[in-house]
């Protein structure tokens, strides 16, 4: 059964985050226009993390009287030396070449214990080494220029594929079906092999994080089909949480937009993105999904994006968005 079509803009409190429906069937969110980007502008689709999220990132370092800048009070001497040459804030250079695309994190830290990775010819032995480029950086004497800037695709991933690059029982998975031509890209978040609709890939591992943190408050909206009986009220109390089985699930934004015999398509807003969170609370409801398809993550709409198909989100827009992600810090 194809979900049932929708009209009409949608529901937030604000910049990210679930809002308690003022009303029966209030603000259920729309689709993206015909030909439209789908990055959603201010208005027209949930916003990013919301103002009031905790902050998080480096702790203010030692301000000296009278200092109109905070400075650390013990540097770190790459720190020091990258200041005094006007380079950029120095990042450890295991993140560094993850970024570039050369492995994962994990993996350039395997690449290191082996004495793959040389700084100036001369091995790098930890990698928590911090360096403010890349420059004179080399993988197995190839050097490695400095890392392009972040993108972002949107993939419908279909039912069926796992979200990880290799399974080693054999299974399909979401590298199988995207195009050979893309970069490099990773994951922002997981869906279940079953579970359909708008996956996030980036090529920047700090990025990936940045949005996975429950902290940053990105919301991501679910349209699932289940049988069973569930009321309109019952949907509105998650909005309170829930805990299933001792893990405590935070405000989730619930509708239940159309019901056909005992199935019902129920919309769900959610920020922590726990593991089969939206499964777990239906079923908890006594309901059994038997079709999950995520519509939203943050302003990146899936909108009419075909199965198995990829589109980038234009430059501009990303870094539209990376910067009200740090105006939430």
């Amino acid at each position: 059964m194809e979900p049932p079509k929708k009209s009409g803009p949608p529901r937030r409190a604000g910049p990210g985050g679930p809002k308690r429906p003022s009303g029966p069937g209030a603000g259920r969110p729309g689709r993206t226009p015909d030909g439209k980007p789908r990055f959603g502008k201010p208005g027209e689709a949930r916003a990013g993390p919301a103002a009031s999220a905790k902050p998080w990132g480096r702790k203010p370092g030692f301000k000296k009287p009278g200092a109109g800048v905070k400075t650390p009070a013990n540097p770190h001497p790459a720190r020091a030396a990258a200041t005094s040459d006007g380079k950029g804030e120095p990042q450890r250079i295991a993140k560094l070449l993850a970024r570039a695309g050369v492995a994962s994190r994990r993996e350039v830290e395997r690449m290191i214990e082996e004495g793959r990775v040389t700084l100036n010819g001369v091995a790098v032995e930890t990698p928590a080494t911090l360096l403010a480029s890349l420059y004179g950086v080399a993988v197995d004497g190839v050097a490695i220029a400095a890392p392009p800037p972040a993108r972002l695709f949107l993939f419908h991933k279909p039912s069926g594929f796992l979200t990880t690059e290799r399974d080693p029982a054999g299974r399909p998975t979401i590298y199988d079906k995207l195009p050979a031509d893309l970069p490099r890209v990773m994951p922002i978040g997981r869906l279940d092999m079953t579970t359909e609709g708008l996956l996030l890939l980036t090529t920047d591992g700090g990025f990936k994080r940045q949005m996975e943190l429950p902290s940053s408050g990105v919301p991501r909206t679910y349209r699932a089909r289940a049988f069973g009986e569930v009321s309109q009220q019952q949907l509105e109390d998650l909005f309170d949480g829930i805990e299933i089985e001792g893990v405590r699930y935070g405000p989730i934004e619930a509708n239940l937009e159309r019901r056909t015999g005992r199935n019902q398509w129920i919309e769900m807003t959610l920020t922590e993105g726990k593991n089969r969170e939206v499964r777990r609370v239906l079923e908890h409801l006594g309901l059994q999904v038997n079709r999950l398809i995520r519509t939203s993550y943050g302003p990146f709409l899936l909108g009419d994006l075909p199965p198995g198909a990829v589109e980038e989100i234009r430059q501009h827009d990303l870094v539209q968005f990376k910067a009200s992600l740090k105006d939430s810090k």
